[in-house]
């Protein structure tokens, strides 16, 4: 479809407002968010009757609405019937949704904290990690919109432009090194010796029948008080990689012993690519210094299997208040997308040559997010500050940077996290009501359907400051027609839900077989993989969930160690896999507490 032209930037969003607040992190809140951190929009209140339903722009002429999307749903097990565009049955999503049908905060507890002993931490165990649980409704819907609103835009104070073109080039001399185990590398660099703690024990003493053995454990670096990063995790047909800090440790999938010496990078990581191409290659970025106004913008292509440094660029900085503070980047097929704060620039991933830019459009709608894999999507904040002000979603031809549809949102309502790209399946949330929706999108952007249910359903997603973390949820999975999503495991276990992506009903639901919550971590064919966490007295457990039919018993395909619960619970914040039989839990954040070695990961094997 046909877009405007670019336009330079021109008020609307990101314009300063006059002597906007400054946080303490130099940046001022979004323009969108006024009367405090968290606080609702300053627009005017949403009128009685619900919101246009959104549709694709320049799309040829819709058929008949459909049931759900602004008009009252059809009788169900969570929806009862009611006056167009009132309140469903009181409940959990007792409140009005974006298309008219009953909603409430409680569909994705806020972030679980980005390291132990942060303000609402969880402690050692399995179960749910709601650090809100029992907090008021207006606290939830502030922690989870409140900063998911700041991340909308960077109130940069420096200038920028289209001058500095990133461009692909011999590695200079600031580039990664190679470096061998050191004081700052894991404290088993994986040839069977350790400088002591967990690492030196044995493991699997005491491991009974059935479980699976520990193949390897590594700590992490040292970091520095203040906390670092450990973003990532992927895995190849022989290699486990993890980046820390800034480093990045390549272990055999095995044994762990490094397959490849440890990359130290000059500054510290701040943004990786999620997937892998292919051929196994992946893009990190960077600081450009240790300043306090260092930007986000080194990019270094790395093969995962041999540790060897493809091209490198650094990325422009936009245009005002369009920073490389920070990025978010993501690969599809064959392009690299990098995402500031108000645009995003399109690589080859292969070779780093520049293929596109994406910048304003239409009536000052800023792109503020992008969410890679399957298929690329962007998420525009439009119309900032004025009456018209609403976030759109448009998937993009990852080879031109093109929008092959475009659908808005209805106003008032922002898109959080993408639970699915293919499908795509979005969390909103509506600051104002203090409520919250799912909602799932046809191939064509058009509305397919949105969820109803009665629980409070509970992925992890992790917190966003400077830009929307779209992807950022652990505990979603969805095939071509369902979606799967976890409730809150209020005390014990828990379950996942499989909804209809035709009806947006519930279509069977299966209780987590151990003592804590079980969450969805991908599809494979015709069945659901699930991680089941650790509880005081067992190991965790991955187990398959067969999707199709009558009967959804979950079938256990590795039962981990009762002996290392204590260190499988103690990733906080945590990255999974389940590759080849072999399970692996690595961090994603570090503390930089000196009075022990860190976790850094984890693999369980037969």
């Amino acid at each position: 479809m046909s877009q405007p032209p670019s336009q330079p930037p021109q008020g609307g969003f990101g314009a300063p407002q006059d002597q906007p607040p400054t946080g303490g992190d130099g940046a001022s809140p979004d323009p969108r968010s006024q009367g405090g951190f968290g606080a609702p929009r300053s627009t005017p209140p949403p009128p009685a009757q619900p919101p246009q339903a959104p549709a694709p722009q320049n799309a040829p002429p819709a058929g008949p609405p459909q049931p759900g999307y602004g008009y009252p749903q059809q009788p169900g097990p969570y929806a009862q019937p009611g006056p167009y565009g009132q309140p469903q049955q009181p409940g959990p999503y007792g409140q009005p949704g974006p298309y008219g049908y009953g909603q409430q905060p409680g569909y994705g507890y806020p972030p679980q904290a980005p390291y132990p002993g942060a303000p609402g931490a969880p402690g050692p165990g399995g179960g749910s990690k709601n650090p809100f649980k029992g907090k008021p409704a207006l606290v939830v819907a502030a922690a989870v919109a409140g900063l998911l609103v700041v991340g909308g835009t960077v109130w940069a104070v420096t200038g920028g432009g289209d001058d500095k073109k990133p461009v692909a080039e011999k590695s200079p001399s600031s580039s990664p090194s190679v470096s061998a185990p050191a004081s700052d590398a894991p404290a088993n660099p994986g040839d069977g010796s350790g400088d002591g703690g967990e690492e030196n024990d044995d493991l699997n003493a005491g491991r009974k029948a059935g479980e699976a053995k520990v193949l390897w454990y590594k700590s992490a670096p040292d970091a520095p008080g203040s906390g670092a990063e450990a973003p990532g995790m992927w895995i190849t047909g022989k290699t486990a990689v993890k980046a820390a800090y800034k480093q990045l440790f390549a272990f055999d999938v095995g044994d762990g012993k490094p397959t490849w010496p440890a990359l130290t990078f000059p500054q510290k990581i701040c943004a990786v690519t999620p997937q892998k191409t292919a051929d196994d290659k992946v893009v990190i970025a960077y600081m450009s210094s240790s300043a306090s106004s260092a930007k986000c913008n080194q990019l270094q292509q790395i093969d995962l299997n041999t540790g060897a440094k493809g091209w490198t660029a650094q990325i422009a900085e936009g245009d005002l208040f369009d920073s490389t503070l920070s990025v978010e980047l993501s690969i599809t097929g064959k392009t690299l997308t990098v995402g500031r704060s108000m645009s995003g620039t399109g690589y080859d991933v292969a070779s780093g040559k520049k293929l596109w830019d994406k910048k304003k459009y239409g009536t000052g709608c800023y792109p503020a997010g992008f969410a890679g894999g399957p298929k690329l999507l962007a998420v525009s904040s439009c119309g900032a500050g004025s009456s018209t002000e609403h976030d759109e979603v448009q998937e993009l031809d990852p080879a031109t940077g093109k929008a092959r549809w475009t659908t808005k949102i209805p106003k008032g309502w922002r898109v959080g996290h993408a639970y699915s790209v293919d499908p795509v399946v979005l969390y909103l949330t509506n600051d104002a009501k203090k409520t919250v929706n799912i909602t799932a999108l046809k191939g064509d952007g058009t509305l397919r359907s949105q969820l109803k249910s009665d629980d409070g359903l509970a992925p992890e997603c992790g917190f966003a400051i400077l830009n929307r973390d779209l992807t950022g949820c652990f505990g979603t999975a969805a095939d071509a027609d369902t979606v799967y999503l976890p409730t809150e495991a209020k005390s014990g276990p828990n379950e996942i839900v499989a909804f209809s992506l035709a009806t947006g009903k519930e279509k069977w639901r299966v209780k987590s077989p151990g003592d804590a919550a079980m969450m969805p971590m991908r599809t494979d064919g015709t069945n659901l993989i699930a991680y089941v966490e650790p509880s005081y007295d067992s190991g965790g457990r991955v187990v398959s969930i067969p999707t199709g039919g009558g009967a959804h018993t979950p079938v256990k395909l590795l039962q981990n160690p009762a002996g290392t619960a204590n260190i499988e619970s103690g990733f906080y914040s945590k990255a999974v896999d389940y590759v080849d039989g072999r399970f692996y839990i690595s961090t994603i954040r570090l503390t930089g507490n000196d009075e022990a070695k860190e976790k850094l990961m984890l693999a369980y094997g037969k």
